[in-house]
């Protein structure tokens, strides 16, 4: 294995204003911008994603950020309340509930998961474990 001091992931926005804005007003996250560059969501335990713009942005086709937390359909409600809009998948794989949870506790499937989309397209997710 090769050596290193530290890690982080990072994906592109194509517009990082409309990003800041939503991954400060409606996530509530804190950022620190690195001028000219992009900006650092700093999130819980001191991990840190790097966003920076591309012009010619094209979302990933799998969820690039995963949030776990107590309650997803509490969390779902408060994201709801600020205007985050859940997805629902038309996948026989994925039977999410009306909702928008698939429901992975009681299935036996893992976590229950719902998924949403930032302003560039790019799939997040929160997550409760059991």
């Amino acid at each position: 294995m090769f050596s290193y001091t530290k890690s982080f992931s990072g994906y592109s926005v194509d517009d990082l204003e409309k990003a800041k804005d939503f991954y400060t007003k409606k996530l509530g996250l804190e950022i620190r911008e690195e001028e000219g560059m992009g900006f650092w969501l700093l999130l819980a335990k001191g991990n840190h994603v790097f966003l920076y713009p591309k012009e010619d942005h094209k979302p990933a086709t799998f969820t690039v950020l995963n949030f776990i937390v107590d309650d997803v359909d509490k969390t779902m409600d408060s994201l709801s309340n600020k205007g985050v809009e859940f997805l629902h998948y038309q996948d026989k794989n994925l039977p999410q509930d009306e909702k928008g949870v698939l429901r992975g506790l009681e299935a036996g499937m893992g976590p229950d998961i719902a998924w949403f989309e930032d302003p560039a397209g790019n799939v997040l997710s929160i997550l409760q474990e059991t």
